[in-house]
């Protein structure tokens, strides 16, 4: 039998709520078995980059990330984010690594084509080293990935988190039995955003399709979804969408293979 592996993404306004990290820390560090957390930022990186005057431009939830982007968007990911978060689990009796996916090479990927939209200094995975990981978790140590990657020619790439949370997941779901968890200030994938009891509390492939087209599911959101069905499609276990007070994978809104695939299974 595999051991448990639950990772759990964390964004939003969550990182920028004192209160909300602390508790999202605690409910973490009471987790069983093993555990990894990633992070994103945006909503920080955005907030300095506006100090700095440098203008944010996104496309359907993605960051388009041009020189001074990455510039900023790593200071705010790999430093004051991640730094922060390894603290405060350091204080929980976790004992974090706060990593990117250059450090030790955990995670390298490529630039992405410019077809559409030049997304700039953005990555998209190749590969998760699960080997790297596995000796870090079971050896006590609890990795805290911040998400930017990097192309193994010397050049740092801004990656979405939900993606490297995804990649991860998947890489690991080989040896170990995975679920993985996004949190947020959400009850979960809301078919109002502004009414906590409309949650949608199972999404399929077909509710998927349906409720993207009518506009129903959209922007950030897109991506968090397209990267839970990717990683079910490649054998994670469960993959659960919920309020950061709640990461016990029991609440939210799940996400679950298509109906022929689970008569399949």
């Amino acid at each position: 039998m595999k051991e448990k592996l639950t990772i759990v993404k964390v964004g939003g306004a969550i990182l920028e709520d004192q209160q909300a990290l602390l508790g999202l820390v605690k409910d973490f560090s009471q987790l069983q078995g093993y555990k990894i957390l990633v992070h994103g930022g945006g909503r920080l990186a955005t907030f300095f980059a506006s100090r700095l005057g440098v203008e944010t431009k996104m496309n359907s939830g993605r960051r388009i990330t041009d020189e001074k982007t990455l510039e900023i968007v790593t200071m705010v990911y790999a430093g004051l984010v991640n730094k922060r978060v390894v603290a405060h689990l350091q204080a929980s009796k976790v004992n974090a690594l706060g990593l990117t996916g250059a450090d030790i090479n955990i995670i390298t990927s490529h630039k992405r084509e410019v077809g559409d939209i030049d997304y700039g200094f953005v990555g998209d995975v190749d590969r998760v080293d699960a080997e790297k990981l596995s000796l870090l978790i079971e050896n006590g140590i609890t990795p805290v990935i911040a998400p930017l990657t990097h192309d193994g020619k010397g050049s740092l790439l801004n990656t979405n988190a939900d993606t490297i949370a995804s990649a991860v997941a998947k890489a690991l779901s080989k040896t170990y039995d995975v679920t993985l968890i996004f949190c947020f200030e959400k009850e979960g994938v809301l078919k109002d955003v502004n009414n906590e009891d409309s949650l949608i509390p199972i999404i399929t492939p077909e509710d998927f399709e349906k409720l993207s087209s009518q506009g129903v599911i959209s922007d950030g959101m897109l991506p968090k979804i397209e990267n839970a069905f990717d990683a079910i499609a490649s054998g994670v276990s469960k993959v659960n969408i919920t309020k950061v007070t709640k990461i016990d994978g029991l609440h939210g809104t799940m996400i679950v293979p298509s109906k022929k695939e689970q008569e399949k299974s």
